[in-house]
């Protein structure tokens, strides 16, 4: 592939970009400094720029020697509104924000990886494009946007990758079909008549009706749902009530669906409507219900994943390649998926000797750097191996 020196410079580097991007993290459709830096960074690298993708997406391409496919690798840019608690020299600068889920990292690898193939375009058949996407963390998402611009315009196939801490560094991961839930979220108002708490008689209790109504909810997935189809419903919060003698007039509450298929999304979508409205009938209350659709399953194609093991296994060997579970956290690469074929990786970034050993989105959130090294080396294989064909 090349040399050590070159590698151990391209970790300076990586380590150099990740620990600017991590002082300085820009959160949802507000990545304007980081966009520009990336683009910067890319028509330094000699590679043509296409800036303002879908907002603050960039696109880079490097055109091989040779006439072939057209292969995209994808990373997300933004960070969280968290206040990074860490008391290190590459902490967040900018209070309230924070990269807790190592787009940073994603960031450094992919310009990483179009550092390699700026130097090596021999070995490019076809071209590669590399995808900067903005906003992965809130809806609607970047990558809709980034479509709706035409980002997948020619393109044979995606790869996207995702550091991964509850892997150890070094181990590399993915699955065939469904990997990642659909996640939608619900948000319910029940309103009653409110009224003395000893004279109930003449109230309608919307408590009564939400208590009700949550432990109706839970019958969705063990009674509505295949057992063979993993789902999850959850009730996150409840309010309702400003007195002990009170009768609440209202009650709200709101919670998180996550399905692997789009038949059981849409199935418990059903569910969930109904039976908010036939509960809140039974108590003689109004209901009304709010359901938002967040992002599809990332489901991998078959040959693509397939791919990944070969080539994983490869340069890694397999002791370091590991089927990954079915996992319940959303991505909004699920998007690009549904149009090319393609496949989303975790490469792992936990290091308890470097205190890489907070979930993503805690506050204290890091990962063992050498990490983004892995990546590099998975996203060339990947690209290689599809051109080779």
């Amino acid at each position: 592939m090349t040399n050590n020196i070159w590698w151990e410079d391209l970790q300076i580097h990586m380590v150099e970009w990740r620990r600017h991007l991590h002082r300085n993290p820009e959160v949802s459709f507000h990545e304007e400094k980081t966009s520009s830096f990336v683009a910067d960074m890319l028509e330094s690298f000699g590679v043509e720029v296409k800036r303002h993708v879908g907002g603050h997406g960039v696109i880079g391409t490097i055109r091989g020697d040779k006439p072939g496919p057209v292969v995209m690798l994808r990373a997300d840019m933004d960070a969280l509104p968290i206040q990074d608690e860490k008391n290190i020299e590459y902490a967040s600068q900018q209070p309230g924000a924070m990269h807790a889920c190592g787009h940073d990292g994603h960031i450094s690898i992919l310009l990483g990886t179009a550092l390699y193939f700026s130097r090596h375009k021999q070995e490019i058949r076809g071209e590669i494009r590399f995808l900067f996407q903005p906003a992965e963390e809130l809806l609607p998402g970047g990558a809709v946007q980034v479509i709706a611009d035409g980002a997948l315009e020619g393109v044979d196939v995606i790869y996207g990758i995702h550091l991964w801490t509850p892997l150890p560094v070094g181990v590399v991961a993915s699955k065939a079909g469904p990997m990642m839930a659909a996640a939608d979220d619900f948000y319910i108002e029940i309103k009653g008549k409110g009224g003395h708490g000893g004279m109930p008689q003449s109230t309608i209790d919307s408590l009564i009706a939400g208590s009700a109504l949550v432990m109706q909810l839970q019958t969705v997935v063990s009674r509505s749902v295949d057992p063979l189809q993993p789902a999850v419903l959850t009730i996150g919060t409840m309010q309702a009530g400003s007195a002990q003698n009170v009768i609440a007039e209202q009650c709200k509450m709101s919670g998180t669906v996550r399905t692997f298929d789009e038949e059981t999304r849409n199935g418990m979508k059903e569910r969930v409507l109904t039976m908010v409205a036939q509960t809140g009938a039974a108590y003689g209350a109004e209901t009304q219900v709010k359901y938002i659709m967040g992002y599809p399953p990332v489901v991998n194609d078959e040959l693509e994943t397939a791919r990944f093991f070969r080539e994983a296994t490869e340069v890694f060997g397999a002791e370091r390649v590991q089927t990954s579970p079915m996992l319940m956290p959303a991505e909004d690469f699920a998007y690009y998926l549904q149009k090319v074929p393609g496949c989303f990786m975790f490469v792992g970034a936990g290091n308890p000797d470097k205190n890489a050993i907070y979930p993503h989105h805690h506050p204290m959130f890091d990962f063992d750097e050498d990490a983004m090294q892995t990546a590099v080396k998975l996203f060339i294989a990947m690209a290689k191996g599809y051109t080779a064909e």
